[in-house]
């Protein structure tokens, strides 16, 4: 139901939840809402970016799920932003479970090319042990705190019988490959490590059906369009928000004031904030006065959010085959199932887990997009350019036996310095549960109060109970708290809807 209402809505964040609340809320009649956004762009984690001439996403990637009830794919459908493939009913079908069926190439540290197919028996298993490792929420019991823990300790047992005929050499081989999918989890989930992803909360995560599928124009695109349905100057850029004052009693006129950088201070009836998790757990003391209750302060400590970045690497020549999606790199001194590296300054290229082919070749060349999480990533970002296409140079070439492969150009990612973001996305952590994410997106006052209610809402990737780090998430999340204020003002006596001075 539309209503027209002179309610003060402020939405700090520019990203795609603060972006979809937004064009909720004007949607419904809402005219009073200004986004401020620290940075000079909209789009947040969404950044399309440019190598040589090809677009390349810097930060999201895939659509996740493309299908009906994924409102990310309904818009870049509407939008015309997908390749035709991407729109088959076949590709909306698929159920892939979060993890889509590359067709990998594998190579070695003494510089081999491997069988893929010899490795099958450890990616089975693997596979396996994933999907039980998400079965443990709906059971409510946990034999392991951790997710990297539980594998490990299954992989052993299981090994002890399965591959007890193989010679240790294979064996050896089998174990190495583990190493290298915990690290290719770590990436999906955005952890250091799966030791810091919580096993009795992992399998919360929900993965939509359809093969994910990615914006041939770029993920910015999506922004773009949205945006162009806001009303100009909604948008305030290159305004950092300070601090949110709630709860004022004082003779202020709306409950809450947004103080900004520059000294600005804006009266608001309401605040979305949709800043990343990184961000909150970095600085929730100072951005809240109040402080947030106790058990708000303690779910976003519990919850993970780590660092994921990718390496583009480009070539004149392919050196792996036509088919190829993914490659893996197994360290041959890795048979102790590690997703962790001894010595981050030293050995910290051991942590990219291999790469995906960016695909098709007719429109990207020879492109690969290299990934690596945690530490190991973070310490990356710290490195020159130079010094980073110095270690993928020499560790291609390692891997290949080929000592003449030379990169044409990289560019890396660097989201942990993003000072914005402080990383990549949120996982659930040790120790986590759905009471966690509840917390997380409950608003304050808290339901028992007397003051206004709905002062401060709280949308985000983070905030979603189920479709946590995914873009779809954030999306549904800015809905979810615009929907929240929309039915308030529908509920409310016709006087309230006016109820601030313009």
């Amino acid at each position: 139901m539309a209503v027209n209402v002179n309610a003060k809505v402020v939405i700090v964040g520019c990203g795609i939840s603060g972006i979809s609340a937004a064009h909720r809320l004007v949607q419904a009649g809402f005219h009073n809402v200004r986004i401020v956004e620290a940075t000079p762009r909209s789009g947040g984690r969404v950044k399309t970016g440019r190598l040589g001439n090809n677009i390349i996403e810097i930060g999201a990637n895939w659509i996740h799920g493309p299908s009906e009830e994924n409102p990310v794919f309904c818009l870049a459908r509407q939008y015309g932003l997908l390749d035709p493939e991407a729109l088959t009913p076949e590709s909306q079908g698929m159920d892939v479970g979060g993890h889509p069926p590359w067709v990998p190439n594998a190579f070695s540290s003494s510089g081999r090319k491997l069988n893929a197919e010899d490795l099958n028996p450890a990616l089975e298993m693997f596979a396996d042990v994933l999907n039980e490792s998400s079965e443990f929420h709906s059971r409510g019991v946990e034999p392991w705190t951790n997710v990297g823990d539980f594998i490990r300790s299954e992989v052993q047992q299981r090994a002890a019988d399965k591959w007890k005929d193989i010679d240790a050499t294979t064996r050896s081989l089998q174990l190495c490959a583990i190493s290298t999918m915990l690290k290719v989890e770590c990436c999906i989930n955005g952890a250091h490590s799966m030791d810091e992803v919580g096993l009795g909360a992992y399998g919360l995560y929900k993965s939509l059906p359809g093969l994910d599928c990615t914006f041939p124009g770029g993920y910015e695109g999506l922004i773009k369009n949205l945006m162009s349905e806001l009303p100009g100057g909604l948008v305030t850029y290159n305004q950092p928000v300070r601090c949110v004052h709630w709860n004022n009693t004082e003779k202020s006129e709306t409950p809450v004031t947004v103080e900004c950088d520059n000294g600005e201070r804006i009266a608001a009836d309401h605040v979305i904030v949709t800043v990343p998790l990184g961000y909150l757990k970095k600085h929730h003391s100072t951005l809240f006065r109040p402080p947030l209750p106790l058990h708000k302060m303690h779910s976003i400590q519990r919850l993970g959010f780590g660092t994921n970045n990718k390496i583009f690497v480009e070539f004149d020549s392919p050196w792996w085959d036509t088919d190829c999606e993914s490659i893996y790199l197994l360290w041959e001194d890795e048979d102790a199932m590690v997703d962790q590296v001894p010595d981050i300054q030293t050995s910290w290229i051991k942590k990219l887990f291999g790469f995906t082919v960016v695909k098709p070749a007719e429109r990207y060349g020879h492109l690969l997009c290299g990934w690596i999480a945690g530490h190991e990533s973070e310490y990356m970002e710290t490195l020159s350019e130079q010094e980073v296409t110095h270690a993928v140079t020499q560790l291609i070439r390692r891997f290949t036996g080929n000592p003449t492969i030379t990169p044409r150009r990289v560019l890396r990612s660097q989201w942990f310095h993003d000072p914005w973001t402080c990383g990549s996305y949120s996982y659930p952590g040790k120790g986590c549960s759905l009471q966690d994410l509840q917390n997380m997106m409950e608003p304050l006052p808290a339901k028992r109060s007397q003051s206004q209610p709905l002062q401060v809402l709280f949308a985000g990737e983070a905030t979603h109970p189920y479709y946590f780090s995914t873009v779809h998430g954030a999306l549904l999340t800015g809905q979810r708290e615009a929907d929240r204020l929309i039915s308030h003002y529908s509920s409310s006596s016709p006087s309230q809807l006016s109820n601030s001075k313009l």
